[in-house]
């Protein structure tokens, strides 16, 4: 359905329906009314696939539901303004050119999806691209544009479908005779941007389809076989300290299984130690003495405390080697909006119980890689591995390998995780790396370059994942650079407001 879901949209901003018959001109909305239907596209977009919120915030924010409901709905409603934008921007092309301009609506809509992306921090969640994560042959074009030619690809099948539809009217652009034109110039119109849509996807696909059959990424590089504990430690158990011997015992216990089946790389979730390693001698000394046992390189997440006037908290990732030292720290970039601070506090006074349960983390400043043998690997911390810019600043560091780790014990039994999950694996794609995801309740499991899951857990069972990955130094078109396109896409946007203002001036 992501083919055309925005088609609807496309054809009201068109002026679907609004003809008076053979030969009048379209009548597209005006910027509000188009503003308005913009919005509504939001909201079902968006409410639809961030419904869990509502939960998560009762639950773990200690929220009522009327006003849990009524922060997700605020955010939606932020969220939507982005769809609104775009079609406030189309509906201004249109106007101006007529029907031909809904074919720029690509390039307007992965505009408004860079925008997302950045402003005030960022939420990038579920791109219109990712839809096509599982559809491999598609999903290989993130390897050269990222995830934003996968959302231009789509849209664009939308705006053709759009137009198509409409010029079957045969109707002339605004300004011109009100005479019909003959038939056969528009089928031929609608013939070229038909055919010439279904060509570009054809192409896309029997490419993408040979880059998956090939799979020269998985015969180059150093293999190292990783081992994933998923410990399924439920959230309100997390730092109960009656239950922390129990936790960690619990995941040395599973590490060794790992080990014992030729795990040099162990990989624990997010905050998976119950405890501050920094801060918990004896817990350190359990974990330290682990790796040295069992001779295999550990990476975990476990809460930072850098003390100073002001003490500083940092949700971070530790790599500790086989001599039990450590290797590196990686503190989280990108902090989770009202789970690990709360957007505009001043703003959202009435969420009082949800800005005091919600720790007070600090962002890390520096992309870290982690050095494992003759390598390098990478980390991203939850819900930060659907930042493309982000994974590909560790490959331009020198990441060889993408891991990444969360606790996606929040979201319970909703759509959420298998979001996260899928997102991570387009990461692979652009970056032609192998991934690795550890989740303390699930989904974890490994992802090939070409995105392919080639190993996955289920959801709220502790389970031991051991597989094989390589270590790949090559780079894909779009690690080389990076969000060019979408950057292209908001040029070719702001080109096409100006001409308007100048020729209107």
């Amino acid at each position: 359905m992501a083919w055309i879901a925005l088609t609807p949209l496309l054809l009201a901003l068109l002026g679907a329906g609004t003809g008076r018959g053979v030969g009048a001109a379209p009548e597209p909305p005006d910027r509000s009314r188009a503003l308005r239907l913009g919005l509504a596209t939001g909201f079902a977009y968006f409410g639809g696939t961030l419904y869990w919120l509502t939960a998560v915030m009762m639950t773990f924010g200690g929220l009522d539901r009327p006003v849990a409901i009524a922060v997700n709905v605020l955010f939606v409603a932020y969220l939507a303004l982005f769809p609104g934008l775009f079609a406030s921007i189309v509906v201004t092309l249109v106007r101006a050119v007529g029907p031909a301009a809904v074919l720029i609506a690509p390039a307007v809509w992965v505009t408004t999806e860079l925008a997302r992306t950045h402003l005030l921090g960022g939420f990038p969640w579920v791109l219109l691209g990712y839809s096509q994560v599982t559809v491999l042959p598609i999903a290989q074009l993130a390897s050269l544009f990222g995830v934003f030619g996968v959302s231009a690809l789509v849209a664009l099948v939308s705006a053709a479908t759009a137009y198509v539809v409409k010029t079957g009217a045969h109707l002339t652009p605004p300004g011109s005779a009100r005479t019909a034109r003959p038939s056969g110039r528009w089928r031929a119109k609608r013939t070229v941007v038909a055919g010439s849509t279904a060509g570009v996807v054809l192409a896309t696909a029997l490419w993408g389809g040979w880059r998956v059959s090939a799979s020269a990424l998985t015969r180059e590089g150093t293999p190292i076989r990783v081992g994933l504990v998923q410990g399924n430690v439920a959230q309100a158990d997390k730092w109960n300290p009656e239950l922390a011997s129990t936790i960690l015992g619990r995941y040395l216990r599973m590490s060794r299984e790992a080990a014992a089946g030729g795990a040099r790389f162990v990989i624990w979730p997010e905050s998976s130690t119950p405890f501050f390693f920094e801060e918990d001698s004896a817990g350190a000394d359990a974990v330290r003495t682990l790796a040295r046992d069992t001779g295999v390189y550990l990476l975990f997440g476990s809460d930072q405390i850098e003390r100073g006037h002001e003490p500083r908290f940092y949700n971070s990732a530790f790599l500790i080697g086989p001599e039990g030292g450590t290797r590196a720290v990686y503190r989280k970039m990108h902090l989770v909006p009202f789970g690990e601070y709360v957007p505009l506090k001043q703003l959202l006074f009435f969420v009082a119980p949800l800005v005091e349960s919600v720790s007070d983390f600090s962002p890390g400043q520096e992309a870290a890689t982690l050095p494992i043998e003759s390598h390098a690997a990478s980390t991203a911390i939850c819900y930060e591995v659907v930042y493309p810019a982000l994974i590909r600043e560790f490959v331009v560091r020198g990441s060889e390998l993408l891991t990444t780790i969360t606790n996606d014990a929040w979201y319970g039994l909703s759509s959420a995780p298998y979001q996260h999950f899928a997102q991570a694996a387009m990461r692979s794609i652009e970056q032609g790396r192998y991934l690795a995801r550890a989740a303390n309740t699930g989904v974890s499991g490994i992802v090939d370059p070409y995105g392919r899951v080639l190993a996955r857990t289920a959801m709220f069972v502790p389970e031991v994942v051991v597989g094989d990955v390589r270590f790949l130094s090559g780079r894909t078109l779009y690690s080389k650079i990076g969000d060019s396109f979408a950057f292209a896409c908001g040029a070719l946007t702001a080109a096409a407001l100006l001409v308007l203002r100048a020729l209107a001036g």
